[in-house]
């Protein structure tokens, strides 16, 4: 049996994954494939049973498109861990129309939440200031909100959502969750559901976008929900750029409430050059990175490790998601 990934990924984690039966068939940089004694091999003879797709593959230089060319024609492949926990992509509804099971990864979930706490912090206490003014050597002090008492409104309460509702409560926020299915195991202080919402927004100091991508989520954040924000309010979004009317939250910024936006994610990715949101004072652009923390590479191949147990074995996969796909 072949399993399909990076050189990057096979070079650190290969001595984790050997199994008797199994060899890596590893992509490289420039797209070719080479079996483990450095062989080439044509595409078309390829044959990998599985693929597993690591956040190595979203780095500059590394081979993202041809890697999902041929686990996309690869008849062959009957298994696909991915590295996140989105399965929103046209690839997965390709991969499970076929019949392969598919398995996502909460790995991320860390950095992205510690993220979040770093880009709130970051605005109630006024970091800017302090740089400011250690960049013309004045000694200036300035007052600041704190987290503790503050309301955080959590929309997305999978891995991420979680996260953050557990490290919010831990500076001693009030958490308010919103999923379609509240639970008593929630971490959150109270949980609503969708419908609810309108009765909550104002709440809100910080209002977290966790939430997945599709068709009723398509523009959630619109004009109404942002005229319901509260004054001095903070929207994060790391969830998709879909769930935000941006035109929308241009004109609420132009108008001071949000305060802040702290945007990691856009509907048209990269943001173009000429986008507003780039200029705007009361928006904070990062690349999509909210996920960058380092030790989600460790914590992949951990998941997928045991993964491949279970599936040599024809035991349930972890975070089996082909249902949900379907």
């Amino acid at each position: 049996m072949r399993i399909l990934l990076t050189t990057v990924a096979c070079e650190r984690y290969w001595s984790w994954l050997a199994r008797p039966g199994v060899e890596p068939i590893t992509v490289g940089q420039d797209g070719g494939l080479a079996l483990s004694d450095g062989t080439t091999v044509d595409h078309e003879d390829a044959d990998p049973e599985v693929a597993w797709g690591t956040s190595d593959l979203y780095l500059a230089g590394a081979p993202l498109r041809p890697f999902f060319e041929l686990v996309s024609s690869c008849i062959t492949i009957r298994w696909f861990q991915s590295a996140g926990a989105g399965f929103d992509g046209p690839v997965f509804a390709r991969l499970a129309g076929r019949g392969v099971r598919i398995s996502n990864a909460h790995a991320n979930s860390i950095p992205i939440a510690e993220f979040i706490m770093r880009s709130v912090l970051d605005h109630f206490q006024r970091a800017d200031l302090w740089r400011g003014a250690q960049s013309e050597n004045r000694w200036s002090k300035h007052d600041y909100r704190e987290v503790f008492g503050s309301t955080w409104l959590i929309l997305g309460l999978g891995g991420i959502g979680s996260a953050v509702a557990e490290r919010a409560r831990a500076f001693g926020a009030t958490t308010i969750g919103c999923r379609r299915r509240p639970s008593a195991s929630d971490p959150t202080d109270r949980t609503v559901i969708p419908d609810q919402l309108p009765g909550v927004i104002g709440l809100a100091d910080v209002v977290v976008l966790a939430l997945p991508a599709n068709p009723d989520t398509a523009r959630f954040v619109d004009a109404p929900f942002l005229a319901a924000m509260r004054p001095g309010s903070i929207l994060v979004n790391v969830g998709r750029g879909s769930l935000v009317d941006e035109a929308a939250l241009l004109t609420a910024l132009d108008r001071g409430v949000p305060e802040r936006a702290v945007l990691d994610v856009f509907a048209t990715e990269p943001l173009p050059a000429g986008h507003p949101l780039w200029r705007h004072p009361a928006v904070v652009v990062t690349p999509h990175n909210a996920a960058g923390g380092v030790g989600r590479y460790e914590r992949q191949a951990q998941l997928f490790a045991e993964n491949l147990d279970r599936y040599l074995s024809g035991e349930a996969l972890l975070s089996d998601i082909t249902a949900l796909v379907t």
